[in-house]
């Protein structure tokens, strides 16, 4: 007997709150679990059918009779509910400090001031006062509105909780992920800090992340051995642990690079191991860019010293707008040049050049002479910088941009440099082809010196074969992710992936090659990634290059393919997504440097490192802050 009633009892106490009482009763489950009355409020302390049903027949009665079939009732208790989840919100705390995490994290991700904070919450105080002046509890509202904490102070302490939240799962990440590896590059802020920008590129879930880790100041020299002690420390600091990162991507200054002191050189010997590492494809590619001749160079500088005479003046730059404007020129302005982005050259001639008549003669009204712009050796060389930038701004374009693999990247370069021998014959011929600004010159002057053009082309394609070595010499590698069917296990380099075995991959190529099932899975990779080829070329030639973003991108369609791979074949997948988390430029950190000068600017350069690291995190993450999480802490965190 004793048994039996204590059996009842433990049943009693396990008893789960019904679901179906709330269409039945208007009863719903409190955050205990007990039932609680959504019409009266009424909390009941076990969850038993009986004390549910004669709560509602004894006290509700007139509700039931008001609403007697089960659509209608259906109805009305929605409407209780919803009016629960009203008067819940209004007395919860955790509510308005929700809301103004949101509004912080708006504030932040636009790189405006914390003290936008306080007047978006005035504009919303006096939004609600119109917007909800039919609401019978438009008061409680306004006064949440009130209540929501959006001070100066506020915004940064929220800003530096969600990026420590977002740093948290980025770890997290990280050191689950089969393979990572690092970009680093260093540039100054506002107050001469110099900054390093430290980005991770790895595999979770949702397929490749390439996230800022850290922005590490340096405020003493800036040597390799500091450079490395930096970053060293910081990947300690934060317990990402490091047997599984592969390479390591910097630009070609001697502090990253050098053979001895270099931050390159000195990491490998701090890891007791060696990595792969690249040198940025950009930065090289710009490099090469600028084997222009002397007298072509001469031609930029003028170009860009008429620009700036035209524009740096307010009366001269209106006054050429207006003239661009009466004689209806396809553009209304001209280009500024910016040195910091050496590319910006080329849309600087392209403009120049539609213009150029009219720059005669606006100058040829100012009295400004300029004989170069009628002197045919001049404009030659002018036609052909016009055409030959154009093409080099096309390739870095395509050079640029998230989701673009290595292998990518390399062969863009590889192209280029075959189209570059079609570009040297075609000058050589005197065709001009490919050169629609120099051959429109020379038809209405009937010469050029195409032995110069020749020689200024074929010194670039020696310039581009000469750089590119880690790229070019790992290409086998780099190819496996997307053919790995056809790859030469021999000619792979595995040394940097963690848990490869060069015997066992040998084996899981011998095992996969005859699998219909795996390999059609990679001839539909192959597809997509045709497609997707197709799409950018086109999206290109009409200079779309917004909607090209639009695209899939590359990378997560070749981490979904090998994500199938079942792990019967580890080594393969751990190859690939070992390749898969290179970077091929440093591209990344130079959008992170300029989130960073809209934060830190003249206007606002009072950061701590601590805010500052965390205003461009938040600005450049694609990860979102667990704000429910943040606030349970915070809420736990008071409690004690």
């Amino acid at each position: 007997f004793l048994k039996s009633s204590q059996k009842r009892k433990n049943s009693e106490e396990n008893r789960e709150f019904n679901a179906a009482w709330t269409s039945a009763f208007a009863f719903t489950a409190n955050d205990a679990g007990l039932p609680a009355c959504l019409i009266c409020g009424e909390k009941l302390s076990n969850n038993k059918k009986s004390n549910v049903e004669r709560h509602f027949q004894s006290k509700h009665l007139a509700f039931a009779e008001k609403y007697p079939t089960e659509d209608e009732r259906q109805r009305a208790i929605s409407v209780e509910e919803r009016k629960l989840s009203f008067k819940k919100w209004i007395s919860s705390p955790q509510s308005t400090t929700a809301a103004s995490f949101l509004a912080a994290q708006e504030i932040v991700k636009r790189g405006k001031p914390f003290t936008d904070g306080e007047y978006i919450k005035e504009t919303f105080i006096q939004i609600s006062e119109h917007l909800f002046s039919d609401f019978k509890n438009k008061n409680e509202i306004v006064q949440k509105i009130k209540d929501m904490p959006l001070s100066a102070k506020t915004v940064k302490d929220r800003t530096i909780k969600m990026a420590a939240n977002i740093s948290s799962k980025q770890i997290d990440d990280i050191n689950s992920a089969q393979a990572f590896s690092i970009a680093c590059d260093e540039s100054s802020d506002v107050n001469d800090i110099e900054q390093i920008a430290l980005l991770c590129r790895y595999a979770n879930a949702n397929g490749p992340q390439e996230e800022l880790i850290e922005l590490i100041p340096l405020k003493g020299q800036t040597r390799g051995q500091d450079i490395c002690d930096a970053v060293v420390s910081c990947l300690k600091d934060k317990g990402i642990n490091t047997t599984h990162l592969v390479s390591v991507s910097t630009d070609g200054a001697p502090s990253m690079r050098g053979a001895q002191k270099g931050f390159v050189n000195l990491l490998q010997k701090s890891l007791g191991r060696d990595l792969m590492t690249f040198h940025c494809i950009i930065h090289q590619e710009a490099l090469c860019a600028q084997t222009f001749p002397p007298e072509c160079v001469e031609v930029m500088n003028l170009v860009i010293k008429i620009v700036n005479k035209i524009i740096a003046n307010g009366l001269s730059h209106r006054q050429f707008c207006s003239l661009l404007e009466e004689v209806e020129n396809t553009y209304s302005d001209l280009l500024l040049h910016n040195r910091v982005w050496w590319l910006s050259r080329g849309e600087v001639l392209k403009r120049f050049a539609a213009c150029l008549e009219h720059v005669k003669t606006f100058l040829g009204n100012k009295g400004l002479g300029y004989p170069e712009l009628e002197d045919p050796s001049w404009l030659e060389k002018f036609y052909f910088m016009v055409d030959m930038t154009s093409y080099l701004n096309m390739l870095n374009k395509n050079l640029q941009g998230q989701g673009s693999t290595a292998l990518h990247m390399l062969e863009e370069i590889l192209a280029f440099e075959r189209k570059m021998t079609v570009f040297a014959r075609d000058v050589q011929n005197g065709t001009l082809s490919h050169f629609p600004s120099l051959r429109e010159f020379k038809e209405a002057n009937n010469h050029i010196n195409c032995d110069y053009f020749h020689r200024a082309i074929t010194a670039m394609q020696a310039a581009f074969e000469k750089r590119f070595s880690e790229f070019r010499k790992e290409k086998q590698t780099l190819s496996f992710p997307v053919a790995p069917l056809n790859s030469d296990p021999s000619l792979l380099n595995t040394s940097a992936f963690t848990g490869v075995s060069k015997p066992d991959l040998e084996i899981e190529l011998a095992d996969i090659a005859d699998k219909v099932l795996w390999v059609n899975k990679f001839k539909s990779l192959s597809a997509d990634l045709e497609e997707v080829v197709r799409q950018r070329a086109t999206l290109a030639k009409e200079h779309k290059w917004s909607d090209m973003e639009q695209l899939p991108q590359p990378d997560k369609l070749i981490f979904a393919t090998w994500n199938a791979i079942p792990d019967t074949y580890i080594n393969m997948k751990r190859c690939a997504f070992g390749v898969l988390s290179i970077f091929g430029s440093t591209y990344l950190c130079e959008q992170v440097f300029s989130s960073m000068n809209i934060i830190k600017s003249k206007y606002r350069s009072r950061f701590t490192s601590e805010t500052l690291q965390s205003c461009v995190k938040m600005k450049v993450t694609s990860y979102s802050a667990d704000i429910g999480k943040i606030c349970r802490e915070m809420q736990t965190q008071k409690s004690h």
